[in-house]
This record gives C-alpha cells, structure tokens and sequence, in this order.
C-alpha cells in the first residue's frame, strides 16, 4: 500500500485490510472483487491484485512461507521489485540489505552531491550500491527506515530542515550552501565543486551537467536533479450514469465491469466510450453502448451535465458526463454478464474508481431536488474531508511531541 502512496493515506486502508483478512489464507482464499472493492480510493489497483495473488503463491506453491531474502522475494513473488525486496527482507526477516525509495534517493543525493539525473540507469544503480554499503548489519531494518523516515520528515523537497538534520556535518549539498553563501558575501570569483571529479577525464556522470548551474535560491534542494517529465497524455472520455428510479427494491444505477487487464482492471464503471475532445459523433456512441447492455433506450433523454477532469499516473482523462433516467419505462431485470445494477448504498461501497465518484456526484448535482451549485462544488471532496483524517492525525500525534535523539545510526550512515 505505501508504493506511490503516503502513509497517512494509507494507515485507514491498512486496518480495514488487516481486519477482513488477517493472515495470508484469508487473503489468499478472498475474491479479486472483494480485493478491489477495499483497495478503491488507492489508486495503482495493479498492486492490491498482485498482493493477492502473491498470498495464493505463498499459499499454494510456498507452503504458506514467505521467502526470507530480497533475492528470493524479488524473483518469486509477482509484483515484488527492488525496493519492496529490501524493505522485506531488511525490516521483516533482518537481511542486511540497503533500500532506495524516493527519499533515500533525495537523502543520499544530497549527503553526496549528486547532482545528475537521479533517475538514470547509471545514477539509480549507483545509488543502490551506495545504499548497500550504509546499511548496518546489526539493525538492518531500522536503518532503512531511518533513513526514509529522515527523507519525510527532515530532508523533504521544499524546506528542508537542515538545522535539524543529524547529518548536516558530512552533507556535501549542506557545505556547498555554506560556501555559495561566503562566496556571495566576500563578492569572490567561483570557486571549485566541494569534490574535484576527475577534471581531466570529462564531464562526471553523477555531477549536474554544466547546463544546470548552481541556483541559490533551491539551496540544498539542488539536489537532486531530475530529468523533466513528460506531461500526462490528454484523453477524453463520454460516459452515463443510467439509473432506474422505479426499480423492484427501489432506485438502481447501471455499473459494467472493465476488463481484467490494462487500466483500472477489474473495476466497475459506468458504461463508457472513447471520445473526441471535440465531441463529435460521442452522444451516439455512448447511446449505442447503452443499448447494448439494456437494449432500446430513449435517445432524447439523454443529457449532458458537465465534465470531470482526473488525473492519473500518465494519463489525463476528461470524462463527458452524461445522464438517463428511466423514468416511464419497464425495470431492466435481465442484464447481460459483466453488468450489474446497484443502490445508491452499493454504489459507495462497490469497487470503484476515484473518478467514477467524481462522475457520480456531477450526476447527483444536476437531480430534481438537488442543489445545482457551481461545477466547482459538483466535483470537490465532500466537507468531511476538511479536516484531517483519522490517519493524519495519527502521524501528527506521532510526531508533534518530540523528534527522535537517537540518531546514532543516522551519523553511522554517514561515516
């Protein structure tokens, strides 16, 4: 749950998780919908389907032993890389084995004036190495998470607390501030890099390249560089929440399940069709989909009522929305497979996406009765949210009252 995602986001996750399946047969024996179903909101949904499936492996193949090594962690597990190897191996089973998450790499970047791309093949590997060779054999574990925990914590991307670093005396970027600084007060001439790369033999592979110099203004947060990103590619998307007000049981919505593999696998959503930004020819798509998973349906009915803009790792997806309600017509009782019509209730609770939320409460603005408030309103997170969460305000409690002393494995590092 922490790839790609912070831990106060995740600490409410982890115990409704850990509650339905305490062990790893619980988990193992659960259904993929069901893994989803918890996992919604989390993003990256790839990673609540390969946990799973590592449980089965465990289970099935393993003798219900997870493998003790990151070697062995890495090559048996689907879903397990590097990092998650090591973290493994190192806090769980006490492998002396180094971690380079994202804030390993800003920590060590800094402490040895990396100033190259940090995420290049050859700076990455270096990185490892370096990792490797910090790690304390005695405490393996708690060093790693010293370590990421002084990334989050102190040595963060914008304002680090360099006063309060247990590091700052060996830090290369620190004493590269020091002397810009003294540099800049004395009106002096520049003067070399803290470390002399071996002038004569090029341009070094881990130095920022010349075109990249010095800004005052980062500080130490010129380290370390990354190569620009490429902006998320732009798609568009139409898609309908059809709803049955006068359904046996009361009120449905149609949800249609996606496939088991590319984005957002396994997931349900409402019916949906690739579009045009310029929306050509959408309407009709979305209304042939329609009918084809509950047959003949009143085109006049269908209306528009906004969009949602949602952004995921490497795609923008504006979603179209529109919205049919079936309000004379015989209830819809026979859908095909892969469909299915919930509650309003069932709705909150199914697995679903972030955006397909996003698309319901815009279709939830514009029902008679509702307060049809500005397309800001429609789409932002609900009141409730405001204030922290219950696992913000765990972190904050945790770390509020005082900061660790003990950082002797820390100036360790270092050494």
């Amino acid at each position: 749950m922490l790839q790609q995602t912070q831990v106060a986001t995740v600490i409410d996750y982890y115990t409704r998780w850990m509650q339905k399946w305490p062990t790893l047969q619980d988990l193992a024996s659960a259904s993929l919908e069901e893994v989803n179903q918890l996992w919604a909101g989390l993003g990256y949904y790839s990673r609540g389907r390969r946990l799973q499936e590592g449980a089965q492996k465990v289970v099935e193949e393993l003798g219900g032993h997870v493998p003790h090594t990151a070697e062995t962690l890495q090559k048996l597990l689907p879903g397990v890389g590097r990092y998650t190897a090591g973290a493994i191996a190192s806090i769980a089973f006490g492998q002396a084995t180094g971690v380079v998450d994202g804030n390993v790499v800003r920590v060590l970047c800094r402490v040895r004036a990396i100033g190259a791309d940090s995420g290049s093949t050859f700076v990455s590997q270096q990185l490892w190495s370096l990792a490797q060779q910090l790690v304390d054999p005695a405490r393996p574990g708690d060093f790693n998470q010293a370590a990421m925990e002084l990334g989050a914590t102190v040595c963060t991307p914008q304002h680090p607390r360099c006063s309060q670093c247990p590091v700052q005396s060996v830090c290369r970027a620190h004493q590269r501030v020091e002397r810009e600084q003294l540099v800049a007060s004395q009106s002096l001439p520049g003067s070399p890099d803290v470390e002399e790369c071996a002038p004569s033999a090029g341009q070094c592979q881990l130095c920022a390249p010349p075109t990249e110099p010095w800004d005052q203004t980062l500080g130490v947060a010129n380290f370390p560089r990354k190569a620009s990103r490429r902006p998320p590619r732009e798609e568009c998307s139409a898609t309908c929440v059809l709803e049955q007000p006068r359904a046996l049981g009361g009120a449905r919505i149609l949800l249609v399940q996606r496939p088991k593999s590319g984005l957002l696998a396994g997931l349900w959503e409402f019916p949906s069709v690739t579009a045009e930004p310029s929306g050509q020819c959408q309407r009709e798509a979305l209304l042939r989909e329609l009918q084809s998973w509950v047959g003949p349906l009143p085109a006049t009915h269908l209306q528009h009522l906004g969009q949602v803009v949602h952004t995921f790792s490497h795609i923008k997806l504006t979603y179209q929305v529109y919205g049919l309600a079936l309000e004379g017509q015989i209830p819809v009782t026979i859908t095909p497979p892969g469909a299915r019509w919930l509650t309003r209730e069932e709705f909150h609770t199914a697995a679903v996406s972030t955006a397909m939320k996003k698309v319901f409460r815009v279709y939830e603005g514009q029902r008679p009765g509702t307060c049809k408030g500005s397309k800001r309103s429609q789409v932002s997170a609900p009141s409730t949210q405001r204030k922290p969460s219950p696992g913000q305000q765990v972190l904050d409690s945790f770390f509020r009252p005082h900061h660790p002393t003990d950082v002797s494995s820390l100036n360790s590092m270092a050494q």
